[in-house]
């Protein structure tokens, strides 16, 4: 049977990129990941391609993620490795798209979260529309921004990249451009001509036709209460500044975040802070595999998928329940180096941190 979960085609001067599963939101499957790198590979040592072109079948949106049923039975059911796979091979892809030497223009219409993220926000030319939806609601199914994610929003003004790593919560056009997650705003009226243009003329001309003034988001309104709340050095305390702000929209915020999964705060507030130091886009995803095969090994991975995807029952029992009982130890045990090193060492050597031998 013919696999067709991303169409590739060339027209003219553009080379196009469909993830066509529309009935799963686009979800991002390893046979997907490996398609896409397979055709980045030939198109960019190919004269005759100038620009790549990302966008997803369906009304809905681009993709709402990697597919989290799949990694679900993995840690439920298996060892973990069809997972730790998926996501060797997921972030070394999003590092190449970072560093593709050719145009590549992500239509981010409708919804985009998770891998999504990583396929459409390390573009070089990132285009949201009036019914985009871009989030990272990782904490919410007991897991934690990937996919470059922490250094996206490590980079964002402020503390604005830590309110929407906590909360999941996600952002408009406006918002995302706020925020450094898109770059244009275009009516979705008008991607159609836009993206068959791209085939036609350069992109910087193309996007002179149809670029616009995105209408207003929310969180430039709202970021003097974020940083002043976000800016505290545990979850607890952000909570508490939340609860005491007197804003309701910061009490809103930190109900939010009380319903999620109370190790995934604590990691995701390390992993976002110690990727600002980092600085690199790839050793912030050498990071990220590492904290993403520990979350393999918690209960909360598990649990999160299964209320919210698997029986949708919407009531997740974190283990552990609070944020007092996640300890220091606990949370450092997501960034530790593997005990066998030997596939850290080989996702290292991928993405060009480390030699031959795997020494940093």
């Amino acid at each position: 049977m013919i696999d067709d979960s991303v169409l590739v085609r060339t027209e003219g001067r553009a080379a196009y990129l469909t993830l066509n599963r529309p009935k799963a939101l686009n979800a991002l499957t390893h046979t997907m990941v490996r398609r896409i790198d397979e055709a980045l590979t030939v198109w960019a040592d190919d004269p005759a391609v100038e620009t790549v072109v990302l966008t997803g079948a369906g009304e809905r949106g681009l993709c709402a993620g990697g597919d989290i049923r799949a990694i679900h039975d993995d840690a439920r059911d298996g060892d973990g490795s069809a997972a730790a796979a998926f996501w060797r091979d997921e972030y070394r892809l999003n590092a190449r798209i970072a560093r593709y030497p050719k145009p590549y223009v992500a239509v981010m219409d409708g919804i985009v979260m998770g891998g999504g993220v990583g396929l459409s926000a390390h573009g070089g030319i990132r285009i949201a529309t009036e019914r985009s939806r871009i989030a990272m609601p990782e904490t919410g199914i007991g897991f934690m921004p990937d996919v470059g994610g922490t250094h996206l929003l490590a980079h964002a003004p402020g503390d604005l990249g830590t309110h929407l790593a906590l909360t999941g919560a996600p952002v408009g056009a406006a918002d995302a451009q706020l925020c450094g997650l898109a770059d244009h705003f275009v009516p979705s009226e008008a991607l159609a001509p836009l993206v068959a243009d791209l085939a036609h003329a350069p992109v910087r001309e193309v996007l002179d036709r149809y670029v616009r003034q995105a209408p207003p988001g929310r969180l430039a309104v709202a970021r003097p209460w974020i940083d002043a709340c976000y800016s505290a050095d545990s979850v607890e305390e952000i909570v508490g500044r939340l609860l005491d702000h007197g804003d309701s929209e910061a009490k809103e915020a930190a109900e939010t975040v009380l319903a999620k999964s109370p190790t995934s705060l604590k990691v995701t507030l390390a992993a976002v802070r110690s990727a600002r130091r980092l600085g690199s886009l790839e050793k912030a995803l050498d990071q990220e595999f590492r904290v993403s095969c520990r979350a393999l090994t918690t209960p909360d991975l598990v649990e999160g998928i299964r209320a919210q995807v698997v029986d949708k029952d919407r009531n997740p029992r974190w283990s552990p329940a609070t944020l007092a009982e996640v300890t220091d130890a606990d949370v450092a045990r997501f960034f530790a180096p593997f005990d066998e090193g030997e596939h850290e060492r080989a996702y290292a050597r991928e993405l060009g941190l480390a030699g031959p031998d795997g020494t940093r």
